[in-house]
């Protein structure tokens, strides 16, 4: 399978529809009919990718977008709104408030699975590399950093700081919950985290500014 998506739409036809071509395409679907079904999944699940009626019987559609941006656990979930309100204003609204793409109805199968298919392959292509400040990258899958292009070798417990502060960029992470991180032990002194964080930087150079130290408690990552 290549993920998981929920349907949320209060039409079984269109709900059906949907489901039909995404499952012919190798995806798992979920579908609900109603918010309450949809916000109940949610409490035990995590989709890969969420198509989202815009008129639902019990929610506005525009509402659950915005509560499901707010949320920490599905704030990155790519969310598709399938409607028939077809206004521009409707569809600039949409995408300002978190939709990665906005299609009205009536609408090609065909042309929403391959919609689905490009922002999958763009959203796990940019889990594996993070970007800040427009100087740092941090490629996840290959281990590696390279600041303004220039590689720069970490050792790894430099690289596991760096990964958990830009993966959650603007969160604090006290040195206890950092040195766990990093090595699992928790009789270690905390000061370590101190000289780890201070070789990261001087690595990094200009994008060492990036590390911010919060006084009393630890360090986050911001640009």
């Amino acid at each position: 399978m290549k993920g998981t998506i929920a349907v949320v739409d209060d039409e079984p036809d269109i709900a059906h529809l949907v489901s039909h071509h995404l499952k012919k395409a190798g995806y798992k679907v979920k579908e609900f009919y109603n918010a309450e079904e949809f916000m109940s999944y949610l409490n035990k699940e995590k989709p890969d990718l969420i198509i989202l009626d815009l008129m639902l019987p019990d929610f506005d559609g525009f509402e659950l977008c915005k509560e499901l941006r707010k949320n920490d656990k599905f704030n990155d979930v790519p969310i598709v709104m399938l409607t028939a309100r077809s206004k521009v204003e409707e569809k600039v609204l949409g995408l300002e408030i978190g939709a990665d793409d906005y299609i009205t109805k009536p609408f090609s199968p065909k042309e929403l699975v391959a919609r689905v298919n490009a922002i999958l392959r763009r959203f796990r292509e940019n889990k594996d590399v993070i970007t800040a400040g427009g100087i740092l990258k941090v490629d996840l899958k290959k281990f590696e950093v390279f600041v303004k292009d220039k590689k720069i070798d970490l050792r790894p417990a430099e690289f596991k700081i760096l990964k958990l502060l830009v993966q959650r960029k603007g969160w604090v992470f006290s040195r206890r919950q950092i040195l766990e991180h990093i090595s699992g032990e928790k009789l270690v002194y905390e000061r370590t985290v101190d000289v780890h964080i201070k070789n990261l930087r001087d690595k990094l150079g200009e994008a060492g500014k990036f590390i911010k130290n919060i006084r009393g408690i630890g360090y986050k990552f911001e640009e």
